[in-house]
Formats: C-alpha cells, structure tokens, sequence
C-alpha cells in the first residue's frame, strides 16, 4: 500500500493534512468571471485543491433524444436529455488552463476528471497532477487503462461501482505499474440522505483494496466530511458555488463559502484530536492526577489507634497513599499521632 502520494506540491496520506478539495463542476454558470471568482473563494474557505470537469456535451454522450438519452433515474435532472443537460454543465475547455494557474498561483492544486480519451490528452498538455476517474466512469476500463499508464495519482469515486468493479478498476492500475489510487467513497445520489453514506466502509475499503481512501461527500452539511476524517478519509470533496440560490445544475448540493469554511476549520480541530495511539499522559494530565482520590485520615488519630471505615477514607485529592492500599491498612495500628487531613503514607502505619 502507498502510504503517500504526491499531487504536485501536496503529499496526501498518513500523517498528512486531509486534502481539501472544491469542485467546481457546473458551478461556474457558463460565466468565466464566476470561476475565477468561484476558486478565490474556495482558496479563502480553505481549499487544498479545486477539481474542474473535462468534457463537452460531444465526449461524454451523443445529441439525441429518444427514450434512452432521456433522464428518467429520479434524479433532479429528470425531464431533459444528457445532451441538454451536459450542454449547460460544462466546463469550456479553453477556460481550463487559466483556471489552473490562477489555482496554482494562489497556491491550490489543480487537477479534473477526464471523460473521454481526448480529455486525458488535453489534461496532459495542461501537466495536471492527478486524474479523478469519476463514478460513473468507473467501469470504462479502456479509460483507467489510458490513464493509469501516464502514472499521476489516480483518484477513483465508487458512487455506482459494486465490489467487483472496484477490484476490476484497481487491478487495472497496478497492472499498469500505478499504485498511486485513492479510493473515494461516494453516494451517486444529488443530494445523498445521511442514512445512505454508509461511511464505515472507509477503513475496510484501505484495508480491502490497500489504498489510501476519502470521501467525495454529496450530503448536506459539515458532519459526514468530518466523521469521515476520522474513519481514516484523507481526501475530501465537495461541490462548491459562491451562492445555491443563483441556481445551476449541481447548486442544491453544493457547499458554500461560509459552510466549506466550518467544513475545513472542524477537520482541522479532528486531526488534531486524533492523535496517535498512546496511553502517556500529557504534562497538564500528569498534574491533574493530584486531582484524583488517595487514601486520608479524616478523624484525628492517637498512636497504637487501628484504622477503621471511620477514620481513614479515599477522597479526593490525591496526595496519599492510592486507594488499592485500603484494605492492606484497615485494622493496623497508626505508628505515630496523626492529624484528621493528613494525606496517609506507609510512614504512618505499624
């Protein structure tokens, strides 16, 4: 298993930030003022990475409307065609390097998700740094194939894939010599409910497939994306718009600015609060012990006294002998005179 992986000057993995990445997708809204103005806003939310979508209406389906290019899957595209629909959701082309240098000039990574061949050698004249094999591309083996040769991290969502297609797509890249796969889990439904993430499926899938896992997360809010962090996710995706209310095809299961801000800020305080796996204590925890309970002579006592229920009690704090002694003391004698609030010490008993 690769336990890092480089996507241009950002390593992902163990012991490495959760990647943070804001896609784009339709978001721009055809207007290329909004895109830019759409990744500045990512990188002040927080953003690692900003991920477009490579593709015309042309590469990734054909223009034609009979029953089978009608959308029809109770999905909130229903009602038009995918020709229509990707007519209105892509991103031009000519925009793509542009937007990749006002990314990487702000200091975000770049990459996208190739939907045809000619999107992948577009994307390379562009030199991205990793390619996303989106979930509904998951099964076009000729495709991961293309891509896994060129041997830049491969990024593959689940959102429609079963086991077997995930194993098929994963085999595929180590067949080519590409180990470099990050295994996103995801939920192919435009906004998904809470009950459908299943996130425990993310340290079985890297223990499963050996491969670093994320999140490309389509549910509203903040809370999965950070339980996800802490199941092990290294990447996280969601959809990103400066506003769901100027509308477009993904809007109603973007994130925007404010909520990817809270999003980044809580994984943040998460991976911190992971940790490591130890039972040390911290300086602050050791002083706290004086806290705890001791053993202590609550009566005031006379040499040659036995200690009994009555004088001798564990209370808090915690500057006497520890209380797994009490049954060792009680019926001894006290050695010497003890004052009631005297912590106890082997000191004092015969």
């Amino acid at each position: 298993m690769e336990k890092k992986i480089r996507i241009g000057e950002r390593l992902i993995g163990e012991g490495e930030r959760t990647f943070m990445v804001a896609e784009l997708s339709a978001n721009h809204l055809q207007d290329y003022r909004r895109a830019e103005e759409t990744i500045r806003a990512a990188k002040a939310a927080g953003a690692d990475g900003v991920k477009l979508q490579t593709y015309t209406p042309d590469t990734i389906t054909m223009d034609c409307d009979n029953e089978y290019f009608q959308i029809k899957q109770g999905t909130i595209w229903d009602g038009t065609t995918f020709y229509k629909l990707y007519q209105e959701a892509y991103t031009p082309w000519e925009w793509q390097p542009k937007l990749m240098k006002l990314a990487n000039e702000l200091g975000m990574e770049c990459f996208s998700s190739p939907f045809d061949f000619t999107a992948v050698d577009f994307m390379e004249e562009m030199r991205m740094p990793a390619y996303k094999i989106a979930s509904f591309e998951i099964r076009d083996i000729p495709l991961i194939r293309k891509i896994a040769r060129l041997g830049k991290p491969v990024i593959m969502a689940t959102g429609i894939a079963y086991l077997e297609d995930i194993e098929r797509a994963v085999r595929v890249c180590r067949e080519e010599g590409n180990g470099q796969i990050v295994l996103l889990k995801c939920t192919s439904t435009y906004p998904t409910p809470y009950e459908d993430m299943n996130i425990k499926v993310l340290p079985n899938m890297a223990e499963t497939f050996g491969c670093l896992t994320g999140l490309s997360d389509h549910s509203m809010g903040t809370a999965v994306a950070v339980a996800g962090v802490a199941l092990g996710a290294k990447m996280i995706e969601k959809h990103f718009t400066l506003s769901r209310a100027d509308g477009g095809p993904d809007a109603a299961f973007s994130m925007e600015p404010e909520e990817f801000r809270r999003m980044v800020d809580d994984v943040r305080i998460v991976e911190k609060a992971l940790g490591e796996v130890t039972y040390k204590l911290t300086d602050k925890q050791e002083k706290s012990r004086e806290e705890g309970r001791s053993l202590f002579v609550v009566k005031d006592m006379e040499a040659g006294e036995a200690f009994t229920e009555e004088n001798m009690r564990s209370i808090r704090p915690a500057f006497g002998m520890a209380p797994r002694h009490y049954d060792e003391v009680l019926g001894r004698k006290a050695r010497t005179s003890i004052k009631r609030g005297t912590p106890l010490s082997w000191e004092h008993v015969e």
